[in-house]
């Protein structure tokens, strides 16, 4: 029962990453490609080749996700703990990706564990959730949206007497740069949450006894989000790219870099598991904003806040929920 378990878990993780992956990609690409610097089919193979080789530069989130969030108990029952997380995350991620709404995997995934841990009366590290959580939601999307504004602002007064056209293409070819430094970043953030989620099973089943990263889940990891990014999420490229506000090249290189920026420096410095949807949607307004406040479709903003809010219950409430009828038909 136990191998079946830790290898249906490791199944149902690469699944959550696949789904990361196509509900994600738009994260990377969707700028680039609504100011057509690059074709949807390019955009998408460069994300999931920087995805793949994102997963590669770092394990820190991956062990702030596996240990610092919860405690699974140590049998059977832990196991059955984080398989229903990972089942309540990915209905999430399914559901709001037929919506078009860009939430945050990783609060998905984040959310799946604590509502499963209290059904299991499992111990919740709150000050973990708090300090690499709830702080880094609330503190990046604001500094996306102040270094989005600030960057646009610069380029605007760089460029101020250069002529329209050159520097539009200019632009175009600098936005495979930053939309390459954001499929890295996205790869870097997002895989390490569930390197961390696979890692926690195998401590959980006493395979391993701390939470280093092995490199084989390293590996397939990258595969299953590199496959997954590359199959699209055209509906979320959509919201992102065209819904929020009308992006330029300058615009979009702004918002890019802006949140590569911030994606990288919680990754390697605060080691907090942040959303990269939250990000890259915060750099869009930020960098949308300097042309005027109502060039924002607000309404579409508040519709994704909204979304980001509910991201926590709507993967807490179902994992809670399916790891209480599971443990009542099997008495795990």
């Amino acid at each position: 029962m136990e191998l079946t378990l830790v290898v249906l878990i490791i199944i149902v993780g690469l699944t959550f990453d696949f789904t990361n992956g196509f509900h994600d990609a738009a994260n990377a690409i969707a700028t680039s490609i609504s100011t057509r610097a690059l074709t949807p089919r390019v955009a998408l193979a460069m994300a999931a080749v920087m995805n793949f080789f994102g997963a590669f530069l770092g394990t820190e989130v991956a062990k702030t996700v596996g240990s610092g969030i919860i405690a699974a108990p140590e049998n059977l029952s832990g196991l059955l703990l984080v398989m229903c997380a990972l089942i309540g995350a990915i209905g999430w991620n399914v559901f709001t990706w037929w919506r078009g709404l860009p939430t945050s995997s990783s609060h998905a995934l984040i959310g799946g564990l604590v509502g499963a841990a209290l059904a299991a009366s499992a111990t919740v590290h709150w000050s973990g959730v708090v300090d690499k959580v709830l702080l880094p939601m609330l503190l990046s999307p604001l500094v996306g949206i102040i270094l989005g504004y600030t960057l646009h602002t610069l380029i605007l007064w760089t460029f101020r007497h250069a002529a329209p056209r050159p520097t539009t293409r200019r632009f175009r070819m600098l936005q495979s740069v930053s939309a390459a430094a954001m499929g890295l970043g996205h790869g870097l953030q997002d895989a390490q949450k569930t390197m961390g989620v696979i890692v926690l099973a195998l401590v959980t089943a006493g395979w391993q006894d701390d939470f280093s990263v092995p490199i084989w889940v390293i590996a397939v990891v990258a595969l299953a989000m590199a496959a997954g990014t590359y199959s699209g999420g055209r509906r979320i490229i959509t919201t992102l790219g065209r819904r929020i506000v009308h992006l330029d090249p300058p615009r979009g290189f702004a918002a890019e870099t802006a949140a590569a920026t911030v994606l990288y420096t919680t990754a390697f410095v605060v080691k907090a598991p942040i959303s990269t949807t939250q990000t890259i949607t915060a750099a869009i307004l930020g960098a949308g904003a300097t042309r005027r406040a109502s060039a924002v479709r607000w309404q579409v903003a508040r519709s994704i806040v909204a979304a980001w809010f509910l991201t926590f219950p709507g993967a807490g409430v179902p994992a809670a929920a399916i790891y209480l009828i599971l443990h009542a038909i099997t008495g795990l």
